[in-house]
């Protein structure tokens, strides 16, 4: 689908290696016993214990900040070792090419012997031999677990890798099954040629390699090349000549085009004058706003100024021990419906949505507390996207309201949330937005996905389908497919978000069943009964 052309398999690795060690490290082992520890914190300590040690090491992260955040509290617990210190550091997508490529020789020549980053440096860099890897928490495919470990052990010399569980769904999966991870097949990757925001892209760098001519219309869905072509002609990015149409920008396509994020829209971080680094608007909305705490090669830095028309950040340097978390409140809008299927009696849709992300507000934090909450007045973002939906039944209300405790749980509502007047839909609204986590978290075991790839919405009531529904899409403007193959895959989805809802051992629902990272409501309203009823219903629903 990639290339257009056949293939020859190869699946024989012949390169020299010696025994692999593989760790599956649960801080989470027990729930009454559970390690006090993050698992974050137990990443710092694990990477402190190796480098100490004299193993050359490296330990992936989950997220820029959490890549920040292990290596500051690296550093702090060789505190009494100051040569070994400064043998740590962070890497991370957002600094200087100058700063990077400092990072990799200084690893590379062993000057450096750990480093704490995010996927940035899972393949495509020579960072040299390694003996360690650190992967702290599960990178979201089994293919990019076996690449992250991989990077350790590339000759003939024994290795060991790490994975350090999260409390999340498919970290404490995994946990629990290990064999599964073992002796499960890849996911399934997508290539989606359909979406005109990457296509662009690819036209723009091909025109500045050669001239385009009408023959290359085969490489691309019908239709998608002519209008892509009008779209950069009219913005003066290529011109058509007697050869075919040539790039006519001024900054290089390399500039222009991002290889991992579909945003073109770039802001800097200034401080005393100097660029610190660079975001798309996204990770600036989300890590850059004002009165955030942004973090730097494991220094803190607090945002004072946010301009949105010159796209300048305005950060001064400060030592703070607390971070920022972002709140954001999410819209959906279907656009189109492009496929419909009933499976058993239950009815399932795909199509087009509109979604927009508001960031409201922000949590202060330090470590798993709230110190306080500031308040945001940044401009809502719009994006198309393709994603899947269903409704429930409204009657199941009065079904779970009537089986539901009788306690009725006291959940605290942010401010600028709406307000349930009738406790039952708030119980109700709390296992809508359980399932939509817990399939989510769920979705990556079958598609080839960053749980961050993917968003959602749950509402008791959404205008455009009258009832209590429930949306999955790709967080991608245009989408990827991703959403499109858990349409294909969802009763394999549903099936196992089930089990894994109604199999964990929590009472009232927590990280590795209904809880998210990544929720803009800071998950609230949660009810997991609620959750368990609504899956049983779908699953049910399914079979007739």
């Amino acid at each position: 689908n990639l290339t257009g052309l056949d293939f020859e398999l190869v699946d024989e690795d012949g390169s020299p290696r010696g025994r692999k060690f593989f760790v599956f490290y649960n801080p989470f082992y027990d729930k009454d016993k559970a390690l006090e520890a993050s698992a974050h914190e137990e990443t710092s300590r694990l990477l402190a214990r190796f480098v100490y040690t004299g193993l050359k090491t490296l330990a992936f992260n989950v997220s820029r900040r959490m890549a920040e955040l292990v290596a500051r509290r690296t550093r702090e617990l060789m505190r009494k070792l100051p040569d070994m210190q400064q043998k740590i550091t962070a890497y991370r997508s957002g600094y200087l090419p100058s700063e990077r490529r400092a990072i990799e020789n200084d690893f590379k020549n062993g000057n450096i012997l750990g480093v704490s980053a995010t996927n940035a440096l899972e393949l495509g860099i020579d960072i040299g031999d390694l003996d360690a890897v650190i992967i702290s928490g599960y990178p979201g495919t089994v293919i990019s677990t076996w690449q992250q470990a991989g990077r350790a052990g590339r000759r003939q010399n024994d290795s060991i890798a790490v994975l350090v569980a999260f409390h999340d769904k498919l970290d404490q999966y995994f946990m629990r099954y290990p064999q599964k991870f073992f002796d499960r097949p890849h996911e399934h990757a997508i290539v989606d040629l359909r979406n005109p925001y990457i296509s662009t892209g690819h036209i723009l760098c091909a025109a500045a390699e050669m001239p385009l001519t009408d023959n290359d219309r085969k490489f691309f869905p019908t239709g998608l090349f002519d209008s892509v072509i009008k779209t950069l002609e009219n913005q003066n990015l290529i011109r058509h000549t007697k050869r075919g149409w040539i790039y006519t920008g001024r900054a290089t396509p390399t500039q222009i085009v991002s290889l991992t994020n579909i945003s073109s829209t770039q802001y800097k971080v200034m401080v005393n004058g100097h660029i610190l680094e660079t975001l798309d608007q996204g990770q600036a909305f989300r890590e850059a706003h004002k009165g955030a705490v942004l973090l730097h090669q494991g220094e803190t830095y607090i945002v004072e100024q946010f301009d949105m028309d010159t796209r300048i950040i305005t950060a001064n340097k400060k030592d703070v021990d607390y971070y920022t978390e972002p709140l954001k409140t999410s819209t959906v809008k279907i656009l189109e419906t492009d496929n419909k299927r009933r499976t058993g009696s239950f009815d399932l849709f795909f199509g087009q949505l509109e979604v927009t992300d508001k960031y409201e507000a922000y949590k202060i934090m330090k470590g798993d507390k709230v110190l306080g909450y500031g308040e945001l007045d940044l401009p809502a973002m719009n994006f198309r996207t393709t994603g899947l939906w269903f409704t429930v039944n409204r009657d199941l209300i009065d079904q779970i309201w009537e089986r539901h405790t009788k306690k009725q749980a006291s959940i605290p509502i942010l401010k600028k949330m709406p307000m349930f007047i009738d406790p039952r839909n708030e119980i109700f609204a709390g296992g809508l937005h359980g399932v939509e986590h817990a399939f989510i978290g769920v979705m990556p075991f079958h598609v080839m996905a960053d749980r961050w790839d993917i968003g959602g919405l749950s509402t008791i009531s959404h205008p455009d389908t009258g009832e209590p529904t429930i949306f999955v899409y790709d967080g991608f403007e245009g989408g990827i497919g991703l959403s499109e193959k858990a349409f294909q895959l969802f009763e394999n989805i549903v099936q196992m978000t089930y089990e894994l809802v109604a199999g964990c051992e929590c009472e009232d629902g927590c990280p590795a069943c209904i809880m998210s990272p990544k929720c803009g409501n800071d998950n609230r309203p949660l009810d997991k009964q609620a959750s368990i009823m609504i899956l049983e219903y779908i699953v049910s629903r399914l079979k007739k």
